[in-house]
């Protein structure tokens, strides 16, 4: 991996962390295209600038995380469903990533879903306070992304909006929810490479995951402030069908015999 390739993935990472259009299908585009998705550093660096992500969200609305123990609480219950979920089915999770075909056929089946979204919760009455219950609930809708392909986002803000929250604030906690989700998933994988003994980076690669960190992160603030604006204007339309092309786009390149690669 070079510097063009660290400072794209970081790129793509950052646009679509937190958009409603999966990251993991990107990811296998972006590397598999440049040709270094099979580099072990490759699988590290992606997990890596997740970092850079999070900590986006905690720079943008520091102040909510600031606020009080009962956010904490709700971001905990929350949290639970996909770190129980994720630890007991975490091999099938691993054995549905290594089918590309998968990720597609999630992405195209997503986008029809973000197609019609608006149209079900439309003159919809919305509240603005998240109960426990609604958290947990949220949650649930959360661990559906563990499925490769399926938008952690998406999920996570139309279990919101199923709770009664508008657009913006299941949007919003989705970001919120995205910093334990993340941060653990991340840790975990990285745990994992330390044990396989191939969490050892070169001083090139040390600053590749810095750089990529970097952009990462400014991305992802950009791709935030985006789609908060965006959402509230035009609503989930314009992602259903980005993700229906880009899914598309994969089983074509499958169906062309392109060897494609998931990191």
């Amino acid at each position: 991996m070079n510097l063009i390739h660290a400072i794209i993935l970081a790129i793509i990472e950052g646009i679509t962390e937190y958009l409603p259009i999966s990251s993991t299908g990107h990811m296998i585009i972006g590397s598999s295209l440049m040709g270094i998705s099979e580099l072990d550093f490759t699988k590290v660096f992606e997990v890596n600038i997740q970092f850079g992500a999070i900590l986006s969200v905690l720079v943008l609305y520091w102040k909510k995380f600031l606020q009080s123990f009962e956010f904490y609480a709700k971001l905990l219950a929350a949290f639970i469903p996909a770190a129980i979920i994720g630890f007991l089915l975490n091999d099938f999770i691993d054995s549905l990533l290594e089918s590309v075909v998968v990720v597609a056929v999630s992405m195209v089946l997503g986008g029809f879903i973000l197609i019609f979204i608006d149209k079900y919760f439309e003159n919809k009455a919305t509240k603005a306070n998240i109960s426990y219950p609604d958290a947990v609930k949220i949650g649930l809708f959360q661990c559906i992304a563990m499925i490769p392909g399926v938008s952690r986002s998406a999920a996570s803000i139309i279990g919101g909006m199923f709770q009664g929250l508008s657009r913006k604030d299941s949007a919003e906690f989705s970001f919120f929810l995205a910093v334990p989700t993340m941060f653990a998933a991340s840790a975990y994988k990285l745990l994992k490479s330390y044990k396989a003994g191939t969490l050892t980076f070169s001083s090139d690669e040390l600053q590749l995951l810095a750089v990529g960190n970097i952009v990462a992160f400014i991305v992802a603030m950009i791709a935030i402030k985006f789609f908060i604006s965006y959402l509230q204007k035009y609503g989930f339309k314009v992602f259903g069908y980005y993700r229906i092309i880009v899914g598309l786009i994969i089983l074509g390149l499958i169906a062309a015999g392109y060897d494609l690669k998931i990191v």
